[in-house]
């Protein structure tokens, strides 16, 4: 079900951006926006799990020095079937835990001090297991998808402003309703770009449980986790996130601020319990 919402999401966002070109008059502002979209977004994918791990401080930690949590790793990696990716410690007390990596073949992944600390081995393993279902699912390249075709949205917003604004500067009192329609075009399809993005953002989260749940044969351990790391990240949320690396964690490290499920990138953490519950009732 999450897989096929966010194949339905992804054809809202496609929708969307071929109404903008449309209101563009012409293809040739739509392919703009969508190749430089493109083209920014293909950078980060490249490229972002050296700017995010760099952001956060990550070290990059060997067997030899943490052979407890390297070994849980390289387990669920062999039972997941994937490659071993590279592990991080991030220096922070907040607990939280985060996947990256354009590919499993280049797939890192990272948890924080805090998050060793907090959590038995049971519940460690069962946000390890949720962080290398993201890299199974190929989470990176579908995000990097929606921003793209989001992105492309939001400049082809921009654009639409300039064009209405123009045109409405001419006095032509026969274009006013198509200025009037392009100028809320412009203002609303953007927001709904961004909403369908957080959309997808959630369903992904929903499908890593479930995946993450599948590989390490424990949702009640994950479940316990969520229910730990949710109440402690709001004691305790992490000073050095930012809102545009927040959909990364397994939990928002944002959550000291009061913000509406419409617009968070993270489905209701209750939710989420109540789902892995139903699963471990399931597969008793």
């Amino acid at each position: 079900m999450n897989t096929l919402k966010t194949a339905l999401l992804l054809t809202c966002l496609t929708l969307l951006l071929v109404a903008m070109g449309g209101a563009m008059g012409g293809k040739t502002g739509l392919i703009t926006a969508f190749v430089f979209a493109a083209a920014m977004n293909l950078g980060a994918y490249w490229f972002s799990d050296r700017i995010v791990l760099r952001m956060y401080g990550a070290r990059e930690v060997t067997e030899a020095e943490n052979p407890g949590f390297h070994g849980l790793v390289r387990r669920l990696a062999t039972h997941a079937g994937l490659p071993m990716p590279r592990v991080y410690v991030i220096p922070s007390e907040s607990p939280n835990a985060f996947a990256t990596g354009r590919d499993p073949s280049h797939a890192a992944v990272a948890a924080t001090e805090g998050i060793l600390r907090l959590l038995t081995p049971e519940e460690l393993e069962g946000v390890m297991a949720h962080e290398l279902a993201h890299v199974r699912n190929r989470d990176t390249l579908i995000s990097t998808a929606v921003a793209t075709v989001a992105g492309a949205i939001s400049m082809l917003g921009n654009m639409l402003q300039w064009t209405a604004f123009l045109g409405g500067s001419r006095g032509d009192d026969e274009e006013g309703g198509s200025v009037a329609g392009s100028l809320l075009m412009a203002i609303v399809a953007p927001i709904a770009a961004m909403l369908i993005q957080f959309a997808v953002s959630r369903s992904r989260e929903y499908l890593a449980d479930e995946t993450g749940a599948s590989i390490c044969h424990k949702p009640r351990a994950l479940a316990s986790a969520l229910a730990k790391l949710d109440a402690c990240s709001r004691r305790l949320p992490m000073p050095e996130a930012q809102p545009a690396t927040a959909h990364l964690f397994i939990v928002n490290p944002l959550s000291g601020g009061a913000l509406l499920n419409l617009f968070s990138t993270h489905p209701p953490v209750q939710e989420r319990i109540s789902r892995l519950q139903a699963l471990s009732r399931g597969a008793g």
